[in-house]
């Protein structure tokens, strides 16, 4: 007799159900059974915001975080729960959205989404263990590390220098709630996977200071480099000059190299139409005062 398997358990009579009942389970409930029964993490349903207004499900009207909190009063999906189990709980709240509970199993270190990006590549490249990392409709990446990091943070960033360093970096703990794949973020579209979770990692993700150090080296050089561009804009604004009114006159173009420069008299140049190249700019590196003959037309 052959064996099978299903998401959070074996294979019984109950798991023979009517065709109806299995085309009314959702992608919503597959995903939460794949997250209890394979991940072992819990799960809650969570309210939605719709675009583009981003009103709120709960149907607050004033809600601080549209579209990413838990429904009131809905229940918990424990960790180890079935794909009927989850269907059965599920049916209650039709197109909630999927949220995990952060300090249970993981908490989560976020970066910007580029920067969690390069770091992703520099960690693989160094070998090191990783957990799942998400990435969020409005560029953040969020990589799952053990439990306690929120409240080591502070503490790890001062063990490895980086506690006087103002980086685009917080962990989330307990209290906070992570929202999973497939589900949307906010009104702002559907959350991913950055990296998966996988049977090796995902019931047991890596220390916070195995990661921190590069992640915060990489947020240090993102903000450095942010930084530096926006300080030779404004200073590339201010040296060009301005009209009464305040406003950047548009800069003039200089002539190419080796095309006639504009004449100008009071270079001497009047009767021969010989013209001051260190006048006109036309070669910006020319140091010597020299005159160039040109062919009068």
């Amino acid at each position: 007799m052959g064996m099978g398997f299903t998401i959070g358990g074996s294979r019984s009579t109950k798991e023979f159900r009517s065709g109806s009942r299995r085309r009314g389970r959702t992608s919503e409930c597959t995903a939460v059974a794949e997250y209890t029964g394979l991940w072992g993490w819990d799960v809650v349903p969570g309210a939605r915001a719709a675009a583009p207004a981003r009103d709120c499900s709960c149907g607050h009207a004033h809600c601080s975080t549209p579209g990413a909190h838990p429904l009131p009063l809905a229940p918990t999906v424990a960790a180890g729960a079935t794909l009927d189990e989850v269907t059965e709980t599920w049916s209650g709240y039709p197109g909630a959205a999927v949220l995990l509970p952060v300090g249970r199993t993981f908490d989560v270190i976020e970066v910007s989404e580029e920067a969690g990006r390069r770091a992703l590549v520099r960690l693989e490249r160094m070998g090191l263990p990783l957990g799942p990392v998400t990435a969020t409709p409005d560029g953040r990446a969020q990589f799952f590390v053990a439990p306690g990091a929120a409240a080591e943070l502070p503490q790890l960033l001062y063990r490895m220098g980086w506690d006087d360093a103002d980086l685009d970096l917080r962990a989330l703990g307990v209290g906070a709630f992570l929202t999973a794949p497939p589900s949307d973020h906010a009104g702002l579209g559907p959350v991913g996977w950055l990296r998966p979770p996988a049977l090796d990692s995902a019931g047991g993700p890596p220390q916070a200071r195995l990661l921190l150090g590069t992640l915060a080296y990489i947020c240090h050089r993102r903000e450095a480099t942010l930084a530096s561009s926006t300080d030779d804009n404004a200073a590339s604004a201010r040296a060009r000059p301005r009209r009464p009114d305040g406003t950047l006159t548009t800069p003039p173009s200089t002539p190419a190299y080796g095309s006639a420069p504009a004449f100008r008299p009071e270079c001497g140049g009047a009767a021969v139409r010989t013209v001051c190249v260190r006048c006109v700019r036309s070669v910006a590196d020319q140091g010597v005062h020299e005159r160039l003959r040109l062919e009068g037309r």
